[in-house]
């Protein structure tokens, strides 16, 4: 049965994500929703410029202009909103009768996570080896290897820095075992426990009050 199950669902996401017939309902009934298949999808019917390799994209993000849209290897997008374009340029051109335009690449280098909310103009690079964080709005190009946060975002750290302090803090935890043996960012066969070791230690072995 559960044989049968990987061999359907494998058919609906060749049907959804590689032909591009009902991605919708293939997300909201199927999808893990971890932003893989959305990105696969848009790679193959989004329009976008270019995209490289091990990306996530996760469902609710906004991608606003993707010709001009460029992404590199080992992005995450989460939930955040890639602006290509001035949408009051439609206005000013009836309202003064002038003919206006203001549009701009977005390129996303390699190693890049952009958080939750975090909004990107037109004309922006950003990396590579660089964190948005949550909430950010991002005015101006992000330096390779800088964390920026803010309104306006503005330059908040070095993720070298942040790499070592979040090892230095990860080997300290009660489930660093399994975060050693773990292949890749998620492990289907560790999660459970994973996720079992983490509630003990956030509430005790009881029922959380």
């Amino acid at each position: 049965m559960a044989s049968l199950r990987s061999r359907f669902r494998a058919a609906l996401r060749t049907v959804a994500v590689e032909r591009g017939i009902g991605f919708s309902l293939y997300q909201r009934l199927v999808s893990n929703n971890d932003g893989r298949d959305n990105a696969e999808y848009l790679r193959r019917h989004g329009g976008l410029h270019s995209m490289g390799r091990d990306v996530m994209i996760v469902p609710g993000t906004t991608i606003t202009d993707p010709a001009y849209t460029r992404i590199g290897n080992n992005v995450v997008l989460s939930k955040c909103a890639l602006i290509g374009h001035d949408g009051s340029i439609g206005v000013l051109s009836r309202a003064y009768n002038r003919k206006l335009d203001r549009v701009g690449k977005i390129d996303i280098r390699d190693n890049v996570f952009i958080g939750f909310g975090a909004i990107v103009m037109p004309g922006i690079t950003i990396g590579p080896d660089a964190i948005v964080a949550a909430g950010a709005v991002v005015t101006r190009n992000v330096e390779p290897g800088t964390i920026v946060a803010g309104v306006p975002a503005r330059d908040v750290g070095r993720v070298a820095e942040l790499v070592d302090k979040l090892e230095r803090e990860s080997r300290d935890l009660p489930w660093w075992d399994l975060l050693a043996r773990r292949e890749g960012d998620i492990d289907p066969a560790l999660e459970p426990e994973l996720v079992r070791r983490r509630v003990a230690a956030f509430y005790g072995r009881g029922d959380a009050e």
